[in-house]
């Protein structure tokens, strides 16, 4: 909570509401629950009512979905693929250890000035991932994510020994908007709707994949 509000205390506004996206099989996920009820607890710390939480995760059972329902949280209908548009209200996004295009297509969602910095995400490093990823594949395959790192700030969450492994690689993201306006005019110019075409290791559950019958994995 302390690294969020650290977040929280510059100029994003205080959320209003949150998306939960990839929470996986909490029923039988040890590392999910502590996701889900560290989401309780932020929700709580943050003054975020439950019913303005919603979820999502094809992995989710109809016991799951049942579950949430009565934590008083709401569970999407459809599989959005990531792209949530925040509507102007001031919104947590949680989404630990998705997959990259997740997080590429939420920001090109919401690719405006305006609508980033009203945003907050807890999710995988960013600075990682450009850490991680050679130069050409991050801009080829998640240009979003390229797009936007000079005008983010983030922060770590605080390591704690017992939970390594549920929240490796977690970190703060928050888009000061006067960052966000010192980018170049051209970074704003390419809207062009993500279709990883060239990407070999895609890490999302498309809707079609549901449809198909293709077995969801958390990344």
């Amino acid at each position: 909570a302390g690294a969020v509000r650290a977040a929280l205390g510059g100029s994003a506004e205080p959320p209003v509401r949150c998306v939960c996206y990839g929470l996986g099989q909490f029923s039988g996920c040890p590392g999910a629950r502590y996701q889900l009820a560290f989401l309780l607890l932020l929700l709580e710390e943050l003054g975020v009512p439950q019913g303005r939480c919603s979820l999502f995760d094809p992995a989710f059972s109809a016991q799951e979905v049942a579950a949430l329902g009565q934590l008083g949280l709401q569970v999407l209908p459809e599989n959005e693929e990531g792209k949530h548009g925040i509507e102007g209200s001031a919104t947590l996004f949680y989404m630990v250890h998705c997959g990259k295009a997740l997080y590429n297509n939420l920001l090109w969602r919401n690719w405006s000035a305006g609508a980033l910095s009203k945003m907050v995400i807890i999710g995988n490093s960013f600075r990682g991932t450009w850490e991680r990823l050679l130069p050409r594949i991050l801009q080829r395959d998640y240009p979003y994510i390229a797009k936007v790192l000079p005008g983010t700030e983030e922060a770590a969450l605080p390591a704690h020994p017992r939970y390594l492994d549920i929240f490796n690689d977690t970190s703060v993201h928050w888009f000061p908007l006067q960052k966000l306006k010192e980018l170049s005019p051209e970074v704003w110019d390419s809207v062009e709707e993500p279709t990883y075409q060239d990407c070999e290791d895609l890490e999302i559950i498309r809707r079609e994949d549901r449809a198909e019958g293709h077995s969801p994995a958390k990344s």
